[in-house]
């Protein structure tokens, strides 16, 4: 950013170590920052906390420390509450995609419509006047001048690094957002956090998940409709108690038993309501259809060159061939079989360290193993 760029700088705050040292850095470099945290939990799902998440009835405790931290940092604070806004958005959507028998990434939705979207217009609407956004995600943006276009680059820290989450985002959404902690590594941030008196962040749980609850279906307020578990060979081997409650890979609560192996969800038939189950080897899958496709930068060029893609957060990059199918859709053929490639999850694609765009998945085919 330019020296004539620096001006108010609007910090997403979730009292954590990362959005705090984002907020401190920004500040150090000369900035006005302020600080923004969603208040999206209205208590009306049924939970008792058991993790950590961003989506539960700890968020209250959340708040009081974003505004304790903001004090402390000497920054103006405020609580925008965006409660409607996510339950319609990101709750809704939820919903649907386990009642359609696919399994949703909330947190990349809540980024794109969300924390980069509904947040910062409701903030700026109610008066609240800055320049850019910054969040802690651990990730990069730089301007390519002879794209003329922004770019989405991996945080330098691969172990944590969080652009598959990022990768729906605009070039309007980019060009007003600052990645602070991109560049670093986690432990520098947990240095500088110790360094500046904020030692008491690092022993606060990171959140795993985006809801607090170990149980699905209080949040997805359906009491489901019992079906059947079938093999491959369409034989009925047990009972499922409702779609919307497995995804592809699980293997707890499908409950069968005289298998002479482990059984695992390999398909889930919203329209017959039924799951169909098997041995871990046949989760093996060489190709997948994604659609909904979001591209950061223009796709014909690198089709059919060797680029890597992530199917889902916590996976390696796989090497694969991308070749589009029509405007809509694309096929991912990868070099060495992926396990448990799960539709309504994102696949993303990166051509070395830099995101090319991606999309959800709508089906694995060419099974590996027969």
């Amino acid at each position: 950013m330019n020296e004539s760029d620096k001006n108010i700088i609007a910090v997403g705050m979730s009292g954590g170590v990362d959005s705090t040292v984002a907020a401190l850095l920004l500040k150090k470099q000369g900035f006005t920052v302020i600080g923004l945290t969603m208040k999206i939990w209205d208590g009306s799902v049924k939970c008792s906390s058991t993790k950590s998440g961003c989506y539960g009835p700890n968020e209250a405790d959340d708040i009081a420390n974003a505004v304790v931290i903001a004090a402390k940092l000497g920054i103006e604070h405020y609580t925008i509450d965006l409660c409607g806004e996510y339950n319609e958005t990101i709750i809704e959507y939820f919903r649907d995609e386990y009642a359609n028998g696919k399994t949703p990434n909330p947190c990349i939705v809540c980024n794109a419509q969300i924390k980069f979207g509904a947040l910062i217009e409701k903030a700026a609407s109610s008066g609240i006047e800055f320049d850019h956004f910054a969040t802690g995600h651990y990730a990069r943006v730089q301007y390519d001048s002879d794209k003329n276009r922004y770019l989405l680059k991996r945080g330098v820290d691969t172990t944590k690094d969080q652009s598959y989450f990022l990768y729906r985002l605009s070039q309007r959404q980019f060009k007003k957002t600052l990645f602070p902690l991109g560049n670093y590594l986690k432990s520098e941030i947990r240095n500088i956090a110790l360094e500046s008196g904020f030692e008491d962040l690092l022993e606060k749980p990171e959140s795993q998940d985006f809801f607090e609850c170990d149980d699905y279906g209080t949040l997805l307020n359906y009491s489901g409709k019992s079906g059947n578990i079938k093999n491959a060979e369409g034989k009925i081997i047990g009972k499922h108690k409702g779609i919307a409650y497995y995804t592809i890979g699980q293997r707890k609560t499908l409950n069968l038993s005289g298998m002479k192996e482990p059984f695992y969800v390999l398909n889930i038939d919203a329209g017959q309501n039924e799951i169909i189950a098997g041995p871990k080897r046949c989760l093996l899958s060489n190709t997948l259809i994604a659609g909904d496709l979001k591209w950061i930068i223009p796709f014909n060029p690198l089709e059919n060159k060797t680029l890597s893609a992530q199917i889902r957060y916590r996976n390696k990059p796989a090497e694969c061939v991308v070749s589009l199918v029509d405007n809509g859709s694309t096929i991912v053929r990868f070099a060495s079989p992926q396990e448990a490639i799960t539709p309504g999850q994102s696949v993303v694609f990166y051509d070395g360290d830099t995101v090319i765009g991606g999309g959800i998945i709508r089906a694995a085919t060419g099974a590996a193993l027969e």
